[in-house]
């Protein structure tokens, strides 16, 4: 069972998928895609998630290639999130393709967190836009293998519905 939720900056995703994973069997896997540098904001929001997830829960950093870590993987697993993922990779040119058979070819549940980049206002800049495209059609390409899309919206959760 693949699970795409997808929302905003400060829509609750996160902590919805993490709800998710709360009904899904053991063991647990929280697979990490931000590298936090040396941004003490950054890190103290990390430290806020790490908190409030169950002490039981294995963490793995996911680093540029994502689907191998995601294939070493058994249980369930929560990928948060393919933003800072995309990000990582400086030309924002990630493999999709691979990304998804690794998905499609897990034995345990997978949710998948991600940002929904087509409700913003439009990036000032080509790096900003080369971003948001290649992070939209990532998104796309999760969303056809998923067993079911999650739109949040203030904490709230909205399926969608797989397209004609």
């Amino acid at each position: 069972m693949i699970t795409l939720v997808l929302g905003g900056a400060r829509s609750g995703k996160s902590t919805y998928a993490e709800h998710l994973m709360m009904h899904l069997p053991p063991p647990t896997t929280y697979l990490a895609t931000l590298q936090l540098g040396d941004d003490q904001d950054l890190a103290d929001r990390v430290a806020r998630h790490r908190a409030r997830r169950p002490a039981d829960w294995y963490t793995a950093e996911a680093g540029l290639d994502l689907a191998s870590v995601l294939r070493s993987l058994s249980g369930s697993v929560l990928l948060d999130s393919l933003g800072p993922w995309v990000a990582l990779h400086g030309d924002a040119v990630v493999d999709g393709v691979a990304l998804c058979r690794a998905l499609t070819a897990r034995v345990g549940h997978s949710v998948v967190v991600s940002e929904e980049v087509g409700l913003g206002v439009h990036p000032s800049s080509a790096s900003g836009r080369h971003f948001r495209d290649a992070l939209g059609t990532l998104n796309q390409e999760v969303a056809a293998v998923a067993d079911e899309v999650l739109l949040i919206v203030a904490g709230r959760a909205l399926p969608l519905h797989a397209a004609p």
